[in-house]
Order: C-alpha cells, then sequence, then structure tokens
C-alpha cells in the first residue's frame, strides 16, 4: 500500500473532526449538517457539502476512510491535488444530486396525487414534518406510498460512501485487473469485477427496499447515492479519457 498522500491525509482529519464533533452534538449537528430533503423544515443549502462530512458509526467512518487512503492516495498521486479534489465533490454533489432526485420521485408521487385531490400542500407537509398524517390521505394513497413520502421528505443522509464509489470506480477504470483485498472476503477480486458485483448489490438492494418493505432505506443504507456516485465517478473518467480506455489493461 503506498503511503496516503497530503490532501487525502487532511480529507480523512476532516472527516474525523465532523465525526468527533457529532459524537459531542448529537441532534444539532446532524440537523445543520447532514443532508435533507429541499422541501422539508430542516434543509440547509451547504448541506449538499457538509453532508459528506458526517457519518453515523464508528464502521461507517473506518470503512470510508480505509477506502479514501488505499485509492484516494493513488488518484491524487496520478492526478494532482486540484484535480483530485475537482473529482472528489464532484462524486459527493453528484451522490447528493441522485439521492434527492428519487426522494423527489417519492415525494412528488404522493404530493401531486394529495393536491390534486384538494388537500392544501402546506398542511401536508406540516402534519407529514411531524409522522403524522390525515385519514382521508388514505383514500387516494397507499400506507406504502405515504411510508416512502416520509422517508423522502424527513429522512436524511451523511457519509462519504458516494464519493468512494465515484473514486472506485476511477481505479477500477484505470487498474481494472488489480485485486482489491477485503477484510470480509478471504480471496482478491479484480476491480473491473469487483464494483460491477458492488454496483449490482446495491441497485438490487436499493430497489427491494423501496418495493417490498415500503421504504428505500429500510436497512439504513442510501444506496441509490452510492450509485449516483459511481456515475458521476464513471461519466468523469469517460470524459477525461474520451471514452478511450485502454482497452489491453481489460483482458
Amino acid at each position: 500500500m503506498m503511503q496516503v498522500t497530503e490532501t487525502v491525509k487532511q480529507l480523512i482529519i476532516i472527516n474525523i473532526i465532523f465525526f468527533v464533533g457529532t459524537i459531542f452534538l448529537g441532534g444539532p449537528a446532524i440537523e445543520y449538517l447532514a443532508l435533507h430533503f429541499p422541501a422539508g423544515p430542516d434543509f440547509k443549502v451547504w448541506q449538499p457539502l457538509t453532508y459528506m462530512f458526517m457519518h453515523g458509526g464508528i464502521m461507517h467512518i473506518l470503512f470510508n476512510m480505509l477506502a479514501l487512503a488505499m485509492f484516494g492516495s493513488l488518484l491524487e498521486y496520478m492526478w494532482g491535488t486540484k484535480k483530485f479534489l475537482f473529482f472528489y465533490f464532484s462524486c459527493g454533489v453528484g451522490a447528493a444530486a441522485f439521492h434527492l432526485g428519487i426522494d423527489y420521485i417519492l415525494y412528488q408521487d404522493v404530493m401531486g396525487t394529495l393536491t390534486q385531490a384538494g388537500f392544501n400542500k402546506a398542511d401536508i407537509i406540516a402534519l407529514a414534518s411531524q409522522d403524522k398524517y390525515n385519514p382521508e390521505w388514505m383514500e387516494y394513497i397507499t400506507e406504502r406510498q405515504y411510508f416512502n413520502f416520509l422517508h423522502a421528505l424527513n429522512g436524511t443522509m451523511l457519509g462519504a460512501s458516494g464519493v468512494m464509489y465515484g473514486v472506485m470506480v476511477a481505479f477500477a477504470c484505470l487498474f481494472p485487473n488489480n485485486d482489491i483485498r477485503l477484510l470480509f472476503i478471504p480471496i482478491p477480486i479484480k476491480a473491473k469485477y469487483f464494483l460491477p458485483g458492488m454496483l449490482c448489490l446495491d441497485l438490487y438492494l436499493g430497489l427491494k427496499g423501496q418495493s417490498f418493505f415500503g421504504g428505500r432505506w429500510s436497512d439504513g443504507v442510501a444506496h441509490f447515492a452510492h450509485l449516483g456516485g459511481a456515475l458521476i465517478g464513471f461519466i468523469m473518467m469517460w470524459n477525461w479519457s474520451k471514452g478511450n480506455f485502454n482497452h489491453n489493461r481489460w483482458n
């Protein structure tokens, strides 16, 4: 493993500072810094940036920072600080946008139906923000729809996982035949197999959460944010390479 580069080291330190601060501040820190839905009462304009420095637990931050050290250092070494930071924050904002886009679809599905039925939008948000509802709404929407609506309106997202998916996609594009070794998988897996497998798993779990359990984040993981970060990472890599990845590397 190569030495951790300077910018990656600073990003890790910032993430640790935010994590420790969250432990002491608790709810107020999450309210101001984690990502909330724009139509909700707790959304702030800085949250699409600050959310990626927040983490929900020791394992959450540990895995993300290990991925940042392992893959991010190599990218910074190859690209330099400015290009790496541009890529890093682009993946983070892209993950937030993808996450909020899915939330908007779930939100609008219910809001559009209820407002067309004659209910007041402000009243709907006021009740839903308190996890309450008007029983008359259930004549027009299902319980599952409303559960998804609540998760979209009141849910929060935090963590650098979406960024890390973008970083890992960049690594897989540049070094598809390099082995990735994980603590919980005893055998090495080539990057060109590992990343597609992870993305397929996230897509499956994200759709399963919505379809079978009534809420996309039933397992507490923002799977579509992972996919968003990976998508932005791939688009940027494709653009920078003009779509001409070295095909010999993929053989």
